[in-house]
């Protein structure tokens, strides 16, 4: 386990939450501790139901850019900071540092919202040299988290996205995402979205304790269901795979979802960076006491025997026989279903930079 500074929490505080824990941020110069005082402060504070918190914050730019070889994108836009679904596993958590905040606890009930995200996108593609490339939606946290239902910021961006033919694809594991079907089905008719519905298990109870706030598993399957059905091009995310956790679920997620009719396929092995290798061992003792070495000790076999590898080429499917094994399983699976390749080769020759007249186009 990582040496971090633990801030303990008990359980009815942190009810419905996945994180165990609040360590200090990685960048904090001081570490806290609770300490009763005596006065019952302690024990009052700790009966409170820990509650989810949005701040408004207004950046200078909205495009994240990328050069990664392991990734089939180069640009995202992200409408939140945190995400409320509180994965235990999420590769994402470690950002929350750079708000001076806890990649535990923090991440999951302390939230950051962009209500001018539209209009910084519109901004940044009507610039002269802007070049026209898939726009990946939820790269880092999910555009459909629970806040998005109040806030709406993920539509705004893809009435934007719509409104300038820009193709974009989007990553989730809600089935909110099915709100936006209106703007959804008429792209896709010009193969200009594609949508990624992330399935990490199908078992109720190991979701809702790895995932609590993320969509239930047979409502992620109803999403791509109800997805294909309206023609969105579709796809499953199998990801994280977790060595003796839920990997031996891979080809029965797969099944589920082709039948549901999803076209192509993705799967990554566990990422563990920085505190989240502390935060999901701490998870696993908790929750799988008996499995909780042997899960670590087959990470490890899939990372060199450390937590985590963060070279190209390794961090998405790790090394060693184990990691091969899935990742064999993986490929004979998809040939057996049928699955298609790549939801990124979108259309990108209808775009029109914002404020252009398209009226004065259907002329000619």
């Amino acid at each position: 386990m990582q040496d971090t500074h633990i801030i303990p929490f008990d359980k009815s505080r942190r009810h419905g939450r996945g994180a165990t824990t609040n360590p200090d941020g990685r960048f904090e110069t001081a570490e806290r501790d609770f300490i009763d005082d005596g006065w019952g402060t302690a024990e009052q504070n700790d009966t409170d139901r820990l509650k989810t918190t949005v701040t408004m914050e207004r950046p200078k730019s909205i495009i994240s850019r990328n050069m990664s070889p392991d990734l089939p994108f180069d640009r995202s836009v992200n409408a939140y900071r945190g995400c409320e679904h509180g994965c235990i596993y999420c590769y994402a958590r470690p950002s929350h540092g750079y708000m001076n905040l806890s990649a535990g606890l923090d991440f999951e009930s302390k939230l950051f919202a962009k209500p001018n995200a539209a209009e910084l996108l519109a901004s940044e593609i009507s610039r002269p040299a802007y070049q026209c490339k898939p726009i990946a939606l939820g790269t880092n946290t999910d555009p459909y988290q629970p806040i998005e239902k109040k806030l709406g910021i993920t539509r705004e961006i893809i009435e934007l996205l719509a409104e300038t033919r820009h193709p974009f694809t989007i990553t989730t594991k809600s089935d909110l995402v099915l709100r936006d079907l209106d703007l959804l089905a008429p792209l896709a008719k010009d193969n200009l979205v594609s949508v990624g519905i992330s399935v990490t298990t199908l078992e109720k109870k190991l979701a809702r304790i790895m995932e609590p706030r993320a969509s239930a598993p047979h409502k992620r399957l109803e999403a791509i269901e109800t997805l294909s059905r309206a023609g969105v091009r579709t796809s499953v995310l199998a990801s994280p795979m977790i060595p003796g956790l839920n990997d031996h679920e891979l080809e029965r997620i797969l099944m589920e979802a082709r039948a549901m009719g999803a076209r192509s396929a993705v799967y990554l092995l566990l990422r563990l960076p920085r505190d989240v290798a502390g935060l999901f061992e701490n998870w696993l003792l908790e929750n799988f006491p008996d499995r909780a070495a042997k899960v670590m000790k087959l990470v490890r076999s899939t990372r060199d025997g450390k937590d985590y590898d963060a070279e190209f080429g390794k961090r998405m499917v790790g090394t060693g026989p184990y990691a091969a094994l899935i990742n064999k399983r993986f490929r004979l699976a998809c040939q057996q279903l049928d699955f298609e390749g790549s939801r990124y080769d979108l259309a990108t020759d209808l775009f029109l930079k914002p404020g252009r007249d398209t009226r004065q186009m259907d002329l000619f």
